[in-house]
């Protein structure tokens, strides 16, 4: 192949530790698939570009890496707008290349050619255009450099097609689309020349570096004196200290180790929610999953890293107002927001959890004891609530999800990956199951995005490919990425997909009955997707029958383990375990 502007961006890629990219080919970006793969990049090519994005979300997290992902230009760009927002919402570092119509044709109606920076503007750290081949390699080092730095987050690249392939086609197809080969007279002449003065620049001026403030990680506001050792100083007179661990806690941590072990070491009792899931393990003696809200108003020193103060904790105003409050977090914006901390810390909340646990030491627990006993009490009540549901009378050809999901839970592998996409399905997965270890839960976080699924699931294949990755879908949320079963087979990735089919968008009826009295627009039918992901190349299980669960999971993951992607179709019963859904 030629030296071209995809062979340099290919180069950028490989420096950087890429190992794969997601893609939906087109004519404008083909460049840069070609020099990624002559690079040992692997191509993952996907159905639907808002797919390719999910994955490359989902391998930055599981990896701390920027994740990457090229689509072609016009609707392929605009294809990515929810899944470049859910990453930016979940602090991804991402890198996405988007083809554009060559330089010296912008605005002039060509092919797909639209304001492609105006719409990427208010959904990523920063987004920019390149001009000259020159660009290109420091470009991308500095858009890694900015996904990865402060508060992570998508970088948008356009790379118009002029500058990707090489010099001499490049010159060719303008001369001849132009029809400047064989113009004429003054006017012809000038013309050619313009061309070639363009084309010049283009290919030789060399690159004007972007310079961008990097932020300071190290910030401690207000005031940065003594601020750690005030804290432990509180915690060690605490009586009862509560911690909540959120998905920024494991950002650009590719190594949870050190974090884990502060958390241990700290012995607070914890409940993690969105990535920081399953850092403790499947079991922990310090780890809550019920009753966060009830606690939180209890409790009399509260720490929150990597959290923000959103409805998820009822902007703050549920933590009991007299706590010593503690919140951790790279963006200085959400330590301020609707809550303010008694010691709002701007710093990465993993770091954090690691300075803090140094300054406690060997600190005594005993006075903790009396707060342990109260939330295992609850724990237990509420496990046991969940236990007696799974066990009721369901109508014949259905499954309760509670009890599919009590069986899941320990048929899944130690090494298992769970990822999440749905609303009341979903949900109830999230009660139940258990991730088996740091990195191991992906959901699309605060965005609270469907259709997340079928990217997340190939990212996580990728990354771990010899692990068990589970897919929990709502049917609802199936319908938006259940092609990828193509990608799965094409790419020899087989992760097990759930499909909870209550031939319902379940978690809006709920209230939607309830308040307005209709299920208008919330019904759907008992899809046989079973039979889609078979068309796919997948193979599909019906589940219908509760005495199957454990025959259907153990087929599910023998064939998983051929290579083999699973969609199991389970005729879900109606539930009354979540009772509302709707938020303000």
């Amino acid at each position: 192949m030629k030296y071209n502007g995809g062979t340099i961006i290919g180069e950028a890629l490989a420096r950087h530790g890429v190992q794969h990219l997601f893609t939906l080919c087109g004519g404008h970006i083909s460049p840069i698939l070609i020099g990624a793969q002559e690079q040992g990049i692997n191509i993952v090519d996907v159905r639907d570009e808002a797919s390719a994005v999910f994955a490359a979300d989902a391998v930055a997290r599981m990896t701390g890496i920027p994740g990457v992902a090229a689509v072609t230009a016009g609707p392929g760009v605009t294809n990515t707008l929810t899944a470049v927002k859910n990453a930016q919402m979940a602090e991804s570092p991402l890198v996405l290349f988007g083809g554009a119509a060559a330089t010296v044709l912008k605005g002039r109606g060509s092919l797909q050619d639209i304001d492609q920076l105006s719409m990427l503007e208010s959904i990523t750290k920063w987004r920019t255009t390149i001009k000259t081949v020159k660009s290109l390699g420091p470009v991308v080092d500095k858009a890694f450099e900015v996904a990865s730095s402060g508060v992570p987050g998508p970088v948008f690249i356009e790379v118009p097609v002029d500058v990707l392939y090489d010099e001499a086609l490049v010159r060719e197809w303008f001369m001849k689309e132009s029809g400047a080969d064989k113009a004429k007279g003054i006017g012809g002449r000038a013309l050619k020349l313009y061309l070639q003065a363009h084309l010049y620049r283009q290919f030789n001026q060399p690159h004007l570096e972007v310079d961008l403030p990097s932020p300071d990680l190290e910030a401690v506001l207000p005031g940065r004196g003594g601020r750690i050792g005030s804290i432990a100083d509180a915690l060690r007179k605490a009586e009862k200290p509560a911690l909540v661990v959120g998905s920024q806690t494991l950002v650009n941590k590719s190594d949870a180790a050190p974090v884990v072990d502060a958390i241990r070491r700290l012995g607070i009792p914890v409940w993690l929610g969105g990535m920081a899931r399953g850092m403790l393990g499947r079991y922990s003696d310090i780890q809550f999953r019920h009753a966060r809200t009830k606690a939180l108003r209890e409790c009399d020193l509260a720490i929150v890293c990597g959290f923000p103060f959103d409805f998820r904790l009822g902007y703050g105003q549920k933590i009991n107002r007299k706590a010593t409050l503690v919140s951790a977090n790279l963006d200085p914006e959400a330590l301020k927001k609707n809550r303010r901390p008694t010691f709002p810390v701007q710093k990465h909340p993993g770091d954090f959890l690691i300075e803090l646990a140094e300054a406690m030491g060997n600190h005594d627990r005993g006075r903790w004891d009396p707060w342990f006993d109260t939330l295992r009490k609850r724990e237990s009540a509420r496990d046991d609530e969940i236990i007696g549901k799974a066990v009721r009378e369901v109508p014949e050809g259905l499954v309760d999800p509670l009890r599919f999901f009590l069986r899941m839970e320990e048929k899944m592998a130690d090494d298992g990956i769970i990822v999440v996409d749905g609303g009341d399905f979903a949900a109830t997965a999230a009660y139940t199951l258990r991730p088996r270890g740091p990195l191991r839960w992906l959901d699309p976080g605060v965005f609270g995005t469907l259709g997340v699924g079928g990217g997340f699931a190939l990212g996580a294949k990728m990354v771990h490919p010899g692990s068990e990755v589970w897919l929990v879908w709502g049917d609802g949320s199936s319908g938006y990425s259940l092609a990828e079963f193509d990608t799965y087979v094409r790419h020899g990735v087989a992760p097990i997909a759930v499909i909870g089919n209550d031939a319902s968008w379940q978690q809006i009826a709920r209230d939607q009955v309830t308040i307005l009295g209709s299920d208008c627009g919330t019904v759907l039918r008992r899809t046989e997707y079973h039979k889609v992901a078979e068309g796919y190349g997948g193979k599909g299980l019906v589940l219908d029958d509760p005495a199957r669960i454990d025959a259907v999971l153990d087929e599910a993951k023998a064939l998983a383990a051929s290579g083999v992607p699973v969609c199991i179709n389970m005729m879900v019963a109606k539930s009354d375990f979540r009772e509302g859904s709707l938020s303000m």
